[in-house]
């Protein structure tokens, strides 16, 4: 007798409906179901072995044969909360800098008060102390200010991200603010001790912190676009097609932003030079790509590019020392040069830019797919994404 012939089965897409079966359950759409099928590796070519011509289509079957799992009804009075809940967004990615230009002011004013502060346990000038005390205290309101931005609205990170990259982010930030200073101080031969009087790019610093508003309403048109395409798609190719643009898009409307505020505020308050305009924007754009990969769910690449930078800007920074030493005098002579002739910016200008570069390359690949473009779960089972995101 001949050999029994082995059958697929008679339903193949039955297999597929019990091992995802919570993500079809919860899915408020089969755009839903698509991305979450992306991100466990279901693609086009997946999906045919499942007789469908792509990966929406088969979303679209499992979401009609999988009954929707019971919620409980939204509350009426529920749409209010939600426009409350965008007006605090709107005024609290205003605050960080709103609260840099009121520690600005209140550092100049500071130094001409004529209230003496006592200072005999320590050789420095009341109005530099006092100077010192109002400069921190505004620091520290700005990093909380900060803090609560990128912990709420589009800014936040879908996954929790690695410590050590807020750390790479205040590294960052203080190199912004006094880098340049300091390494003009080390190629002249200090820093002089005990005490050195630091030197703080206040332009750069609110360049900075009033990019906030545009990296927040940037990455909200970014995420909603890219939703709506995701919607209106019918296979992952179109989707990626449609999708690269709009990242374009808003990277080039953050980068002009940040060149404007950038340019205006040096020009106002910092040394009005090209060169720390470049860097500002530089590290500006990193930071924008950083959380933007972060908040599509990329923590690690969102984390290896500020990181980066800093492992640039502190071998930069410690190669004048390291010159110093017996035999390791060519060490120093790259950062020497590059501050000759184009200023210490130039450092964290190319520190900044190469790893901003390949984060853009990188959120071409990664932002291009589906799965990077679900909803969160807490967004998706209390309000729509775009009203949740918008700032």
């Amino acid at each position: 007798p001949d050999a029994p012939t082995r059958r697929g089965p008679a339903d193949p897409v039955k297999t597929l409906m019990h091992r995802h079966r919570t993500l079809c359950e919860h899915a408020v759409d089969p755009m839903e179901i698509a991305a979450g099928l992306e991100a466990h590796g279901v693609t086009d070519r997946t999906a045919a072995r499942f007789r469908h011509r792509d990966v929406f289509s088969l979303a679209e079957e499992l979401y009609a044969r999988v009954p929707r799992a019971e919620t409980p009804p939204p509350d009426a009075p529920g749409a209010e909360p939600v426009r409350r809940g965008r007006g605090v967004r709107a005024v609290l990615h205003l605050l960080p800098g709103a609260l840099c230009a009121a520690t600005v002011a209140a550092v100049a004013a500071a130094a001409h008060a004529s209230t003496p502060v006592p200072t005999a346990w320590i050789d420095v000038p009341s109005t530099q102390l006092a100077q010192a005390v109002v400069g921190a205290a505004g620091a520290c309101l700005v990093l909380l200010a900060l803090r609560l931005c990128v912990r709420h609205g589009p800014l936040r990170a879908r996954r929790p991200s690695a410590r050590a990259a807020g750390l790479w982010t205040c590294w960052l930030a203080a190199y912004a603010l006094c880098g340049d200073w300091l390494l003009r101080l080390l190629l002249a031969g200090g820093p002089d001790l005990p005490y050195v009087r630091p030197q703080f790019d206040t332009g750069t610093a609110l360049a900075l912190t009033c990019a906030v508003v545009p990296a927040a309403w940037c990455a909200h048109w970014f995420a909603a676009r890219a939703r709506r395409g995701l919607a209106d798609s019918r296979c992952l190719t179109a989707f990626g097609s449609r999708v690269r643009p709009l990242l374009l898009v808003a990277v080039t409307m953050q980068l002009a932003a940040l060149l404007a505020l950038s340019a205006a505020l040096g020009a106002t308050v910092g040394d009005g030079g090209a060169g720390p305009v470049v860097a500002a924007t530089a590290l500006g754009l990193l930071l924008f790509l950083a959380r933007l990969l972060a908040r599509h769910g990329f923590p690690a690449a969102a984390a290896a590019g500020p990181a980066a930078a800093v492992a640039l800007e502190a071998a930069a920074m410690a190669s004048v020392p390291a010159a110093r030493l017996p035999g390791l005098a060519p060490l120093g002579k790259p950062v020497e040069t590059a501050v000759t002739l184009l200023g210490p910016s130039a450092v964290p200008a190319v520190a900044c830019a190469l790893p901003a570069a390949g984060l853009l390359l990188y959120a071409l690949r990664a932002l291009t797919g589906a799965s990077a473009h679900a909803p969160d779960p807490v967004a998706a089972s209390a309000a729509p994404s775009a009203e949740a995101d918008r700032p």
